[in-house]
């Protein structure tokens, strides 16, 4: 029903940002993480989104009904390359590679998905008031 589009649009967001809040925790998680099943350091993580597409009742084509998260995508950037020959995972010339994950980067994406988070739930709420204010007046 089409009078709901909008509180499943705000979901599909919500849904989204608690996934990319989740990466980002991850990611915090393993910032000296020098091992990984896949040899070598932890790479950092990165929710890609994209429009959900869903078609249109009357005239073909296709409307937007939302967020998703369409992949999660390792960070390219190389590991960091720290002088530390004690440690057992540096290489031959005492250097250890480092995961990718700049602290001050993740906090930084985590406020904005938290602020996201924080304006979808208003819609979500402010679309919800509407709707009780809607049924009161059709009761009146």
């Amino acid at each position: 029903m089409k009078v709901f589009n909008t509180m499943a649009t705000s979901g599909s967001a919500l849904t989204a940002e608690k996934l990319r809040l989740d990466i980002i925790a991850n990611n915090m998680a393993n910032v000296n993480t020098t091992r990984t099943p896949e040899g070598g350091p932890y790479r950092r993580q990165v929710a890609l989104f994209a429009q959900n597409l869903e078609r249109a009742s009357q005239g073909g084509g296709a409307q937007s009904s939302g967020v998703r998260v369409s992949q999660v995508a390792h960070d390219p950037t190389p590991p960091r390359m720290v002088h530390e020959p004690d440690h057992p995972d540096a290489d031959d010339d005492g250097y250890l590679a480092l995961p990718n994950v700049d602290v001050v980067k993740e906090m930084v994406d985590m406020i904005t998905a938290s602020r996201s988070y924080e304006a979808n739930v208003t819609t979500l709420n402010a679309a919800k008031n509407m709707f009780l204010k809607a049924l009161e007046i059709g009761r009146g």
